[in-house]
């Protein structure tokens, strides 16, 4: 039986008969018989070698893709070779023809990857099929993170917490973000709770939010993004700017932003918060107490209804205060406190508001005052 490289129509030529050697001579399983036909091929005809070397530098720039990527190319040329071996010697014992005709017949029946990819065997095309295979290579790269941490806080701390760009976060309490940095992108998903976003500013890479139905997109800015979808009366998202601009835009639960929502761009100073379903609320200027006033152990709350405010104390720690009655819940209350002192809120609340507390087992009820 002969080794020679398989027939090839007068359009596959030399080229052709040098993409099958180089495919079977570096696949594996090429023996010694096998080289000594192949250095005869070679020595037969200068244009031979000259194909040779033009298939093997076209394959060679292949290894800067990775390795997985090339094997692949790799097996699919190995595979149709043998897959057209096997249908040309089935077609010559079902026809038995009498000349050898039958081979173009054969060979051009077969649509494999190789005619696709390499219909004439020419250096442009091992290029394109290179190409092809180097997008989807990428493709999937691009896709795989390239850092990937979750930071979280418990009820009473805060974080700060360096990334390796130099950007930085601040997470207040009760908090978790899940961080992938990936090749043309950074992103952080905030599922609970609140941070402050120091972000170093690369073009190439923009820095995204993702917090409930909102994304925000910045290059480099500082900002703060507030989500606590668990906390009454405030399961909604909000975004404060303190330097640069945001993008906040509304986003369908599969990710992709909704063609009916305009974005909203703030700048420095400004704004904006949602409900649970990402409907945005018009833009306002930033209160007196800044982006994130918890950084400095501040809450501030401005004409709150009362079980909201104690369901934001809570998020700091364990107050013992607990409410029953609808009216008193529904109680405005403004002020600033500290809540990493609890105790100083029990002790203030009664004078603050028309309200006194009644022990209640381990816990302390508020009730009307008489």
């Amino acid at each position: 039986m002969s080794l020679s490289p398989h027939p090839h129509t007068d359009s596959q030529g030399i080229d052709g008969e040098a993409l099958d050697w180089f495919v079977r001579r570096t696949g594996g399983g090429f023996d010694t018989r096998e080289e000594a036909l192949f250095q005869a091929w070679l020595d037969a005809d200068s244009a031979h070698r000259a194909a040779y070397d033009r298939q093997q530098s076209e394959w060679t720039a292949l290894d800067q893709l990775p390795s997985n990527g090339l094997a692949i190319l790799r097996a699919n040329l190995a595979d149709d070779l043998a897959t057209e071996a096997a249908t040309v010697a089935s077609t010559k014992v079902a026809q038995a023809p009498r000349d050898r005709s039958w081979i173009r017949t054969a060979s051009t029946a077969v649509p494999t990857r190789r005619r696709f990819l390499v219909p004439a065997f020419s250096a442009a095309a091992i290029a394109l099929m290179a190409g092809g295979a180097g997008m989807l290579i990428w493709s999937h790269d691009q896709a795989q993170p390239v850092f990937a941490q979750t930071f979280s806080t418990q009820r009473g701390q805060q974080l700060e917490v360096p990334l390796p760009d130099g950007s930085r976060l601040r997470l207040d309490t009760a908090t978790r973000v899940e961080v992938g940095y990936y090749r043309d992108r950074r992103e952080v998903k905030l599922p609970e709770g609140q941070a402050v976003f120091s972000v170093q500013g690369d073009a190439a890479r923009p820095f995204e939010v993702l917090a409930g139905p909102l994304r925000i997109t910045v290059v480099g800015t500082r900002f703060s993004v507030r989500h606590t979808p668990g906390t009454a009366g405030d399961d909604g998202v909000r975004v404060a700017v303190e330097e640069g601009r945001v993008k906040v835009e509304r986003i369908a639960p599969d990710g992709t932003v909704e063609a009916a929502s305009a974005p909203v761009l703030l700048s420095a100073g400004q704004q904006v918060a949602s409900d649970a379903h990402g409907t945005l609320a018009p833009v306002t200027p930033l209160s007196a107490g800044g982006i994130a006033p918890w950084r400095d152990n501040r809450v501030s709350f401005d004409n709150t209804r009362l079980d909201q405010v104690l369901a934001e104390l809570e998020r700091y720690g364990n107050t013992r205060l607990v409410l029953r009655d609808p009216a008193v819940a529904g109680l405005r209350l403004t002020g600033t406190f500290n809540p990493s002192r609890l105790d100083n809120f029990v002790k203030v609340l009664p004078q603050a508001a028309p309200v006194r507390l009644q022990e209640s087992g381990d816990q302390l009820e508020i009730v009307r005052a008489p």
